[in-house]
């Protein structure tokens, strides 16, 4: 149930450094029969430390009784711990779970050190990874969120005062409310930039929704292989490592589909089980390109021993954002990662697909099953088409042209002066044909 650093025992030149992490991973007596499912939440959690250049020296699942009101933990292992932390020279603890602020305080002062909660760990990932303005934006508004609540522990003058001009809080004023005040302050700033992206966003879906091309949306757990499956679609190179997080700000493409279709490819943030609830409400700007997009790809790391529990924690979160499983939202499944699966274990993976039209298996590392992930992506795309075909004049060339930029042609010949054309068409596409051109002047076909 341990893991630790061989090195752990050696002096280290870095033991001054801030990266000298131990990892706890706190379960209920009903969580320790799946000792699996624990230890991989462990590796999850000494994963998500390593992925801000922390350094693992030590890695546990603690078995509780009942969580404590003033620790979490037992006093036994609380004391027993302390000779861990003591011995591994860490300067900090990461807690896998929410600790309240009395909690995370009493457990510094048991430990002598820092101690950060799995919240805590997530916002500082999430602040060193943001790029973009709004990303930027939405982590700070989270993080505010969090350390407001935690101001009394995080302070340590709060009982001093000072004076003020009478327009600032007035004279008297305590350090405590003044560092509320503010950070309430910020936060009414942020939420007011971040509507101003919603409205932005809304305009830019509805530019889109002109064109139109539809939005097809990848999302999956953290470290599922999301930004590897569209790299490997689009021809691009953003980032793509074996690292929780390394995706933070969306990114969107167009794309051509293997029978012509052309579609915008957006590459969300990862999933993660127990995101904070700020963070979620923080990304929701974001994330409405979920909440908006024509069909969702949902990108699973089929090789993971967990992955039908994170395959769940996605869904649970789709559930939070208005998208219910089975409730006839477009979807499909890309079973990642088969590369990494023994041929006995791909041919299970490939017969499991094979049953369900929405799942496919595919290795977005070496491209093998993506043409045929892209063929189904295209087939759900144009479900709802209709085939119509038209007959037009030579002085219609401008109607012509809007059918080759809007619409998928699936014939055209010429007959004497006349073009003959069967294309296929969105709803929303057909009926603007027929409003700007005056009808299609043809029969459809489903």
């Amino acid at each position: 149930m341990n893991r630790e650093d061989p090195s752990s025992s050696t002096p280290a030149a870095t033991d001054t450094s801030t990266g000298r992490v131990v990892v706890l991973h706190p379960v209920l007596p009903e969580g320790r029969q799946n000792c699996r499912a624990a230890e991989g939440r462990l590796a999850e959690a000494a994963g998500l430390a390593a992925a801000i250049d922390l350094e693992v020296v030590h890695a546990e699942v603690v078995a509780l009784q009942r969580p404590r009101p003033a620790t979490l933990l037992g006093q036994g292992a609380v004391e027993r711990l302390a000779g861990t932390v003591s011995a591994c020279r860490a300067n900090l603890v990461l807690v896998d779970r929410a600790l309240s602020p009395v909690q995370q305080r009493n457990l510094e002062q048991a430990w002598q050190t820092k101690v950060i909660d799995r919240t805590g760990l997530i916002l500082e990932i999430f602040g060193a990874r943001a790029r973009t303005k709004e990303g930027s934006l939405q982590v700070e508004l989270a993080a505010l969120n969090y350390q407001r609540s935690r101001l009394v522990r995080s302070w340590t003058h709060l009982e001093r005062q000072r004076g003020g001009f009478g327009f600032l809080g007035g004279p008297g004023e305590s350090q405590l409310e003044i560092d509320r005040r503010l950070i309430s302050e910020r936060i009414t700033r942020i939420k007011a930039d971040l509507e101003k992206v919603k409205r932005r966003r809304g305009l830019h879906r509805r530019a889109r929704q002109r064109v139109p091309y539809p939005v097809v949306a990848l999302v999956g757990y953290t470290n599922a292989g999301k930004s590897t499956l569209f790299n490997r679609i689009t021809g691009d190179a953003q980032l793509a490592h074996d690292m929780l997080f390394a995706t933070l700000d969306p990114t969107m493409r167009l794309v051509r589909l293997p029978g012509g279709l052309e579609a915008i490819l957006s590459d969300t943030v990862g999933f993660i089980s127990d995101l904070p609830t700020d963070l979620v409400a923080a990304f929701r700007a974001t994330l409405e390109e979920v909440v908006e997009a024509d069909l969702i790809l949902h990108v699973r790391d089929v090789a993971n021993p967990d992955s039908e529990a994170q395959r769940q924690d996605v869904l649970d979160i789709l559930a939070d954002l208005g998208l219910e499983a089975g409730g006839g939202e477009p979807m499909l499944e890309a079973l990642n990662k088969i590369d990494c699966l023994t041929s006995e274990q791909q041919q299970v993976v490939r017969e499991r697909a094979a049953r369900k039209s929405e799942v496919l298996a595919c290795s977005a590392l070496t491209g093998d099953g993506v043409p045929e992930l892209l063929a189904a992506i295209e087939a759900r795309l144009v479900r709802d088409h209709k085939r119509v075909e038209l007959t037009l004049g030579p002085e219609e060339g401008a109607a012509i042209a809007w059918l080759h930029e809007h619409g998928r042609v699936l014939e055209r010949r010429q007959v004497e002066d006349k073009t003959l054309m069967r294309i296929s068409l969105s709803p929303a596409a057909l009926a603007r044909f027929e409003q700007r051109y005056g009808g299609h002047r043809g029969a459809t076909a489903e």
